[in-house]
């Protein structure tokens, strides 16, 4: 009779376990309506209220125009120092993304083109690789011993960038590379460690990162005189 007496318990904690695996899980707004537009506005007094999303257009005043790009159908600029440019597809560029928590990137990497350790804050990223390839990898977190998981893609090849998580791109192939990276945010934010770091503004104090990683002070200025470029 106890043992019976477990079952409900036991399925309790599971739903239990399951929903709150849903809440957590969920980091943009779940929508409320069909969808809603975002409506970019210079207006003072709607600008000054601050939302988690933005505001909705009219839905009568939507367009087919608010839910298209074009984006991403050109190849970008590599001509920089790290060889690799992002074309970003979310909330910023296609209204109609506004509250349904996804967003696209196309990224183009030159022969030797990196996409730089970063960290995407609100998103996990899938990504393929269209042409060319590719050695990618992310490195897990302190609590599970800052493990390194790399892989090289291939055209058709998928790889997956946890949320939060720090990831890179190199092109190792002999042609220029392309690759489309999916996201589950409609902004999921860029954040390249590298850069951060060094380029802050202001500027860390240099005995900080001298101790944090272990650099000669000499090192961490010259890095932090650095034009750190953002290829996003």
């Amino acid at each position: 009779m106890m043992k019976g007496a477990h079952c409900p318990t036991a399925a309790a904690f599971a739903l239990l376990a399951l929903a709150t695996f849903h809440l957590v899980s969920a980091f943009d707004p779940s929508p409320l309506q069909d969808f809603c537009v975002a409506l970019n506005t210079t207006n003072t007094d709607i600008s000054a209220v601050f939302v988690n999303g933005r505001f909705c257009k009219d839905p009568k005043m939507v367009t087919p125009e608010d839910f298209f790009f074009s984006g991403l159908r050109m190849r970008g600029n590599t001509s920089n120092p790290l060889g690799s440019i992002a074309t970003q597809a979310n909330v910023q560029q296609i209204a109609g993304l506004n509250t349904l928590g996804v967003s696209l990137a196309r990224v183009d990497y030159a022969l030797g083109g990196v996409n730089p350790p970063h960290i995407h804050p609100r998103a996990t990223e899938v990504l393929m690789v269209m042409e060319g390839t590719l050695y990618v990898g992310f490195v897990t977190s302190n609590d599970n011993g800052n493990r390194l998981f790399s892989k090289v893609l291939y055209k058709g090849d998928v790889f997956v960038f946890p949320l939060a998580q720090i990831h890179f791109q190199l092109n190792i192939g002999k042609v220029n590379a392309v690759a489309i990276a999916s996201f589950s945010s409609q902004f999921p934010g860029f954040t390249t460690i590298a850069s951060t770091v060094f380029g802050s503004n202001p500027s860390i104090n240099p005995d900080v990162l001298t101790t944090a990683f272990q650099l000669d002070k000499n090192v961490v200025q010259y890095l932090q005189n650095q034009s750190w470029f953002d290829n996003n």
